[in-house]
């Protein structure tokens, strides 16, 4: 047996859109109808931590109710014929509800808090989270999400990731929220590149061996998938 092709997968918002979450922000700029800084900036959390807690508290409860779409399910499969890591912006575990096994999340994860003293402090957490909810030496808990300003701690494990892929699959994202887009320029320079999503917002001009699929993940995921494993 030969080794498996590497497919790294980029996910963003749309990726989870179909399984009835919503993306990260409106075209105002509003999320939820609050202003982003109010409720994913550190300023934001020590201005009005009750706020912030309950806007993530509702994030929670909401994630507890949808489920993995057709093309998180896709995704998962690849993993029968291919050695697949995915990178997402994403912070809902719907990748690992689908069975995909090596996720990265880049901004953090719903169903974890940390200490807000002690960032490697982090815990299991699907209930709501409220103040008085303190680490073990008595420093209050806060959700385990990179907000603006924060260092993205996991992006020199994506860049090593994505270094290494012989297909790129990229899904669902805009390709402007930084520093997450610019993972896509650190494939090779002939490494065939998927780029799916209902409005795609990449030149095909810029890169050799770029195959757009203007469409949903939940539609076009699948029948690439079929695509690659045939």
């Amino acid at each position: 047996m030969g080794k498996k092709q590497k497919i790294v997968v980029l996910t963003g918002a749309g990726m989870s859109a179909e399984s009835g979450l919503k993306t990260f922000r409106d075209s105002n700029g509003l999320w939820e109808g609050h202003d982003v800084m109010e409720v994913a900036s550190p300023q934001g959390f020590y201005s009005n931590p009750e706020l912030v807690l309950e806007f993530y508290n509702q994030r929670r409860r909401q994630l507890l109710e949808v489920s993995p779409n057709a093309g998180h399910t896709a995704l998962a499969t690849l993993e029968t014929e291919f050695d697949v890591s995915i990178v997402t912006q994403n912070v809902d575990n719907l990748h690992e509800q689908a069975g995909s096994s090596h996720v990265v999340h880049l901004h953090g994860e719903l169903f974890k808090v940390r200490s807000t003293a002690d960032e490697n402090y982090v815990l299991d957490w699907k209930k709501d989270l409220v103040l008085g909810d303190l680490d073990d030496n008595g420093n209050q808990l806060r959700p385990h999400i990179v907000w603006f300003g924060e260092m993205v701690p996991m992006l020199q494990t994506a860049v090593e990731i994505t270094v290494q892929a012989d297909i790129l699959i990229v899904i669902g994202t805009s390709m402007q929220v930084y520093p997450a887009a610019s993972l896509i320029n650190y494939v090779a320079r002939d490494t065939p590149i998927y780029f799916i999503d209902p409005k795609p917002s990449v030149n095909p001009r810029e890169f050799d061996n770029l195959t757009v699929m203007s469409t949903t993940a939940a539609e076009g995921v699948p029948a690439l998938v079929s695509k690659l494993i045939s």
